[in-house]
C-alpha cells in the first residue's frame, strides 16, 4: 500500500526517516524536471532523443521516459509524431514571457535600445547576469546584415561576452569569483580561458568604463558593452554587436560614446524605480 506523508506519525523516528526520504525524492524529481526543461530549451530548434537526454542529465531511461510523458501531457515538452524526439513545449512560453512582462526595467530601457538601433543601425542587446551566465533580455537587430546568433532568452558564459565582462568588471574579490566558473570554457578560439588574462581584461574595462569581446563568442563579430549602474553592483548591461569588417577606430569610438550616453540616460530614469528593488536588494 502506498504511504502518504500525511499518514506518518511525526513522533516515530522510523517514520520521520521515511518522511525525510520521501521529501528528498520529491526534491530530486523537481530538480530533474528543471534540468530537463533547461536542457531542451538550450537546444533551441534541435530535438533531443531520450538517449541524449539520459546521457546529458545522467538520468535512468525509465525515469526520463516517465518524466517526459508527464511533461508532454502537460504541454511543457513536445514530441514528434513517432514519440522519439523531444523539444521544449508551448507552455514554457508562459514562464518566459511572464518574466519579461513583469520586469520593471525593460519597458523603460527598451526605447533607448530602439534609439541606438535607429541612430547607428547596429545590433544592440540588454543582458542580465544570472550566476556565471548572461541572459539576453532584449535585442534590436541591425537592418544591414544577417543577424548574429544572440536571441532573447539565450544564455552565454559571462566571461565570453562583452555584456558579461561589463558586469564582472563591476564586481571584486569573492563577488567576482562567484560569477566566474573554475574552468573558462572557450566558445571560439579567441575566448579568454586564462583567469589572469580575464582579470586583466576586467580591470581594463573598469578603468575605461566599457568592456569588449573580440570574436570571443561569435566569429566575425566584435562587441562593446557598458553596465547599467541603477543597481549596485549592476545586474544589467547594454551592448552593441558589430561585424569586424564594418569597424574602424572612428566607428568604435562612435559606438562606445553612444552606449555611454544611453547608459547615463537610462541610469537617471531607472534609478528611482530601482530603489528598494525586492529582487536584487543586496
Amino acid at each position: 500500500m502506498a504511504v502518504s506523508i500525511r499518514d506518518l506519525d511525526p513522533a516515530d523516528p522510523a517514520k520521520v526517516a521515511v518522511r525525510s526520504d520521501m521529501s528528498v525524492r520529491k526534491v530530486k524529481s523537481a530538480v530533474r524536471t528543471v534540468e530537463l526543461l533547461e536542457y531542451l530549451a538550450a537546444r533551441q530548434d534541435r530535438p533531443a532523443r531520450i538517449r541524449e537526454i539520459c546521457t546529458a542529465l545522467d538520468m535512468p531511461r525509465s525515469s526520463a521516459h516517465a518524466l517526459l510523458r508527464t511533461l508532454v501531457d502537460q504541454g511543457w515538452v513536445r514530441s514528434d509524431p513517432s514519440g522519439t524526439q523531444y523539444g521544449i513545449g508551448v507552455r514554457a512560453l508562459l514562464v518566459g514571457t511572464s518574466y519579461l512582462d513583469s520586469d520593471p526595467y525593460l519597458p523603460v530601457i527598451a526605447p533607448f535600445l530602439d534609439d541606438l538601433r535607429r541612430d547607428l543601425d547596429e545590433t544592440f542587446h540588454i543582458g542580465r547576469l544570472d550566476g556565471t551566465d548572461v541572459v539576453y533580455l532584449a535585442t534590436r537587430e541591425s537592418r544591414q546584415y544577417v543577424r548574429t546568433t544572440n536571441k532573447v532568452g539565450r544564455r552565454l558564459p559571462a566571461h565570453a561576452c562583452a555584456l558579461g565582462k561589463a558586469l564582472l568588471a563591476e564586481r571584486f574579490g569573492a563577488e567576482r569569483d562567484a560569477a566566474i566558473p573554475g574552468v573558462l570554457t572557450p566558445l571560439t578560439p579567441r575566448t579568454l580561458t586564462d583567469r589572469e588574462a580575464l582579470d586583466a581584461a576586467l580591470d581594463e574595462a573598469t578603468i575605461r568604463g566599457y568592456a569588449t569581446d573580440d570574436e570571443e563568442n561569435t566569429p566575425g563579430v566584435r562587441c562593446f558593452a557598458v553596465a547599467l549602474p541603477y543597481l549596485r553592483p549592476a545586474q544589467d548591461a547594454i551592448s552593441a554587436s558589430v561585424p569586424v569588417h564594418r569597424l574602424n577606430p572612428e566607428r568604435e569610438r562612435e559606438i562606445v560614446d553612444a552606449l555611454r550616453m544611453v547608459c547615463d540616460k537610462v541610469t537617471r530614469v531607472v534609478r528611482p524605480l530601482a530603489n528598494g528593488d525586492k529582487w536584487f536588494a543586496g
